[in-house]
């Protein structure tokens, strides 16, 4: 054995108690306790470096001024100035929404919401609907083409099929797509579409398709798509379409998205990954090594996430892409936090809120599927050298990051991975 393997088994072996510790004696248990909401170990036996890492993570929810913004226009619509958002009806005011039959590929209709006939449906018809029709629930909201979420909120409006049935549909309706005001430019126009099944009906205990009006129990703001927008709760953020201002109702059977015309798979739920947070620099040899990170929580839900650093001197496993030989170490999600962030009003969650007891208002179960979480790990101190963290997750079927779908098209998933300088 090379003097390297000899150094780095004995750190491994004399270090090994801290991630013990850490993980709170988990006993008979074991990692299996770790499928759903872990013991959690308590403040005064954490690693000083470890909690402090833990108190820097950012908090569950995000102010809505702090989401990333990857709108699109010139101008972008959240730009202008208010005195023309309430002349192209982007105020609540102002607001209203055409719900239309396609046509190129009709649907059966007994009548259309238009502002020619002075039916289009207005912001004070949906608030009439949200006061026995509103719906909450949690979503992160990710862009199928960037690694990182935008955010993640509390999303309130009111179900997408509450107004198509004020159309009264027939035979002959087998989508919907729908797109948000584009400054009049054809060549601007982003548009999404469903199948009008997903509409109608919450599947596999989806929450519903929404008119989406408040995000974190206040108003939407501009830049998230005010006054109203689309938010589908299991996809990515191109189906949640802003500043919506039109709704076709079509026999095509075909999706028509501007996604889908740009090389990219439209019929993608959101996946589950992880990535860690920014690690120092360098670290000292032989000193434990403190980690956290989020997790995606995608609709095959979340187990477990996993850490494993490897020295950069040393080849990766042959023929094992995907690295499910590597000697994986398991993290520990970490349990509801106590403030929830996002602006909530005296720190609770709007009840009632998809996801929560009403009576308490915590969790029915952790973590959250299509939300987020966060984990950290504490990992033993290692010999001098450079290395590779890498991080990933296991779904609630025992799939692996970046399986079961590794494939960019559908949404980032790769094994998230930051280097490390160990110095002496």
């Amino acid at each position: 054995m090379r003097k390297m393997d000899t150094e780095l088994a004995s750190f491994l072996k004399e270090h090994k108690n801290l991630t013990r510790r850490f993980f709170l004696r988990l006993g008979a248990a074991g990692a299996a306790g770790l499928h759903s909401l872990p013991v959690f170990a308590s403040e005064k036996d954490r690693d000083p470096a470890l909690e402090q890492k833990i108190k820097e993570i950012e908090s569950w929810l995000t102010l809505q001024n702090r989401f990333r913004d990857v709108s699109r226009g010139s101008p972008k619509p959240h730009s202008l100035d208010e005195t023309k958002r309430k002349e192209v009806g982007l105020t609540r005011e102002t607001w209203s929404l055409e719900v239309l039959s396609d046509p190129k590929n009709k649907a059966s209709l007994r009548r259309q919401l238009t502002k020619k006939d002075n039916t289009a449906f207005t912001f004070k018809h949906l608030m009439e609907l949200a006061k026995t029709h509103a719906v909450r629930f949690p979503k992160v909201m990710t862009c199928l083409n960037i690694g990182c979420p935008l955010g993640n909120g509390i999303w309130e409006g009111v179900p997408l099929r509450e107004v198509l049935w004020l159309t009264q549909p027939g035979r002959n309706l087998r989508r919907v797509f729908y797109h948000g005001y584009h400054n009049n430019d054809p060549e601007q126009m982003f548009r999404s579409s469903l199948p009008v099944g997903r509409v109608l009906e919450d599947l596999y205990d989806l929450p519903p398709v929404i008119l989406c009006y408040k995000l974190n129990g206040q108003w939407l703001e501009p830049r998230r798509g005010a006054p109203v927008r689309v938010v589908v709760p299991e996809a990515y953020g191109f189906k949640s379409i802003k500043w919506l201002s039109h709704l076709y109702l079509t026999n095509d059977w075909r999706a028509n998205d501007t996604y889908g015309e740009q090389n990219n798979d439209v019929d993608s739920p959101l996946k589950t990954f992880c990535d860690p947070f920014p690690l120092p620099a360098s670290v000292k040899a032989g000193q434990p090594i403190p980690v956290t990170g989020y997790a995606q929580v995608g609709i095959s839900g979340l187990s477990k996430v996993q850490a494993w650093i490897h020295n950069d001197a040393e080849k990766l496993p042959p023929e094992d892409e995907y690295f499910l030989k590597a000697p994986w170490r398991d993290a520990t999600i970490l349990p509801p936090p106590k403030s929830w962030g996002g602006g909530l009003a005296d720190n609770k969650v709007p009840s009632p809120t998809y996801g929560f007891d009403p009576k308490t208002g915590q969790p029915r179960t952790w973590p959250i599927r299509l939300s987020k979480a966060h984990w950290a790990v504490l990992l033993p101190g290692l010999p001098a050298g450079k290395y590779t963290l890498r991080c990933r997750t296991i779904d609630s079927k025992g799939a692996a990051q970046p399986l079961p779908r590794p494939f960019r098209k559908s949404g980032r998933a790769e094994i998230g991975e930051m280097g490390l300088a160990v110095e002496a």
